[in-house]
């Protein structure tokens, strides 16, 4: 259970969207985080000046800067990874060496010292299983090798499996969390994030690109009630050693999302149906749905999303607009 006297917690990759969030609620119940991150998609203006923060700019692959980090704090979250599924394709060694080697390296050194960790995994893990809620035991269904959009998923399966190993070979106090379609103020759109993309593409007029059909269908989760999830499960002994999905269970086609954002909005962009192969590379495969079963998380946390979606497209816009009348100035 949560301690009484002030943790330090090294969170890698913690100026990016989850991350900064994270920091926030940590710093605002008393503890002391350290982050790590390189920059590549964090910022740091996502980051407020504060007496117990620490930043350091390096990479998850810089053993020693990792050893020495891990070595001066109570407790690792490890997010850094390459993220998003148009860097992913695009720029699929860099994904890979990121997600496979940097994790391997926070975990080793997570096991040195003996430091609880807490390793961010995704919905991407399950493939094109489109069976319902998927639960943490249900099957992963991928597609050839060949195609880089599943090379995220087994990379992220290489690290589950890395600190599940730990933990149960060597005793390592290992947290896997599975996170789905995570959204809200500070994600950014670069990296083919859908929502903040729409939102962007509306607020300056242009059409909004949906993919494929447009009825593939998503669960969106506000990244405040992400942040509670991550807490409720840092703070439980129980969670040691397990597996556990984030996200919200409520599901909206992808087409309908862009039609919500062009009302939340008041923008009169149209939608443009973009075929994947016109997208992304010949043989790209999507999955028709992505729900989560969160009911292992609720049954030990007493967690449940308080956030629908209407409040998350509020908050992106809020944020885009501010965007935009900044860079006009």
């Amino acid at each position: 259970m949560k301690k009484q006297s002030r943790n330090t917690y090294l969170i890698t990759g913690g100026s990016g969207f989850v991350g900064s969030h994270l920091t926030d609620a940590l710093l605002a119940r008393g503890e002391s985080v350290v982050i790590l991150d390189n920059l590549s998609t964090g910022r740091r203006e996502n980051l407020h000046s504060h007496p117990h923060l620490h930043f350091v700019h390096g990479s998850v692959l810089d053993e020693l800067m990792v050893d020495e980090l891990v070595h001066q704090c109570d407790v690792v979250v490890h997010l850094a990874a390459a993220v998003g599924v148009k860097l992913i394709v695009e720029q699929p060694l860099r994904s890979l060496t990121t997600n496979i080697r940097g994790s391997e390296i926070v975990i080793e050194a997570a096991h040195r010292y003996r430091k609880k960790i807490l390793v961010t995994s995704t919905s991407e893990i399950y493939g094109k299983n489109s069976s319902g809620a998927l639960r943490e035991d249900s099957d992963r269904i991928l597609g050839s090798p060949a195609v880089v959009r599943w090379a995220y998923s087994t990379a992220k399966a290489v690290d589950e499996i890395l600190a599940n190993a730990y933990h149960k070979e060597r005793g390592l106090p290992t947290i896997v969390v599975r996170l789905f379609n995570t959204v809200g103020s500070r994600q950014s759109p670069a990296y083919g994030m859908v929502i903040p993309r729409l939102v962007r593409q509306a607020l300056s007029g242009m059409p909004l690109t949906v993919f494929g059909d447009g009825t593939q269908t998503r669960c969106f989760a506000h990244v405040a009630d992400v942040v509670d999830a991550l807490l409720g499960l840092l703070d439980e002994d129980a969670a040691i050693g397990q597996t556990f999905n984030i996200g919200s269970a409520d599901e909206v086609s992808i087409l309908e999302l862009a039609k919500l954002v062009i009302e939340r909005t008041g923008s009169t962009s149209g939608v443009d149906l973009i075929p994947y192969h016109e997208a992304y590379e010949q043989g790209f495969e999507d999955m028709a749905r992505r729900v989560p079963d969160t009911t292992k998380l609720r049954e030990l946390t007493g967690w449940i999303p308080r956030r629908a979606l209407d409040e998350i497209l509020v908050d992106v816009v809020t944020e885009a607009r501010a965007d935009f009348a900044a860079s006009i100035r």
